[in-house]
């Protein structure tokens, strides 16, 4: 990253965090404490077998949202991180308008992006690699339909009892 460009800041333009994903082995203790203890609220869930993992997103009456993302295939990049460095924070969710234009503004100011992926047209996604972040994986986003539309589509396959069973029965 350049210590130079100081002239149309800021880089990421109307940036809103959205949410904090925090890589787990077991959901149940994680969705004990952020529901039961905290008053978190089931948002939506669902696998990704392509990229190996599961999440499940819980949302607080207050504001602001926590994702789980848990491996269902060895060697997957959450079950390397789990191996790594073990649970915890694994990456930091702003969601964006029109991404392309902050992918071309960031790279042009040498700001290392890692993953980037903007062919899908429902998600849109590009990382800040955690050595350029202060150890910080930045995940930049841009979604064609707001969450509770998310929420909906995904319910009906995966429900948050069906997500944990799900998990569950693959951990045993």
């Amino acid at each position: 990253m350049t210590d130079g460009f100081a002239e149309g800041l800021p880089l990421v333009r109307g940036a809103a965090l959205d949410h904090v994903a925090v890589a787990i082995r077991d959901p149940e203790p994680a969705v004990k404490l952020f529901r039961d203890v905290l008053g978190a609220e089931f948002l939506m869930g669902a696998d990704n077998v392509e990229q190996g993992f599961w999440f499940i997103q819980y949302r607080f009456p207050g504001g602001g949202k926590v994702e789980f993302v848990t491996p269902i295939a060895e060697g997957s990049f959450v079950a390397k991180f789990l191996e790594r460095r073990g649970e915890g924070v694994h990456h930091v969710t702003f969601k964006v308008r029109d991404i392309e234009r902050q992918v071309a503004r960031l790279r042009e100011a040498e700001v290392s992006l890692t993953l980037v992926s903007l062919e899908h047209a429902g998600w849109k996604e590009a990382f800040i690699h955690p050595s350029h972040a202060h150890g910080v994986l930045i995940q930049l986003a841009q979604s064609a339909l707001p969450d509770d539309e998310v929420a909906k589509h995904l319910a009906e396959r995966f429900p948050e009892a069906a997500l944990l069973s799900l998990d569950a029965r693959r951990r045993s």
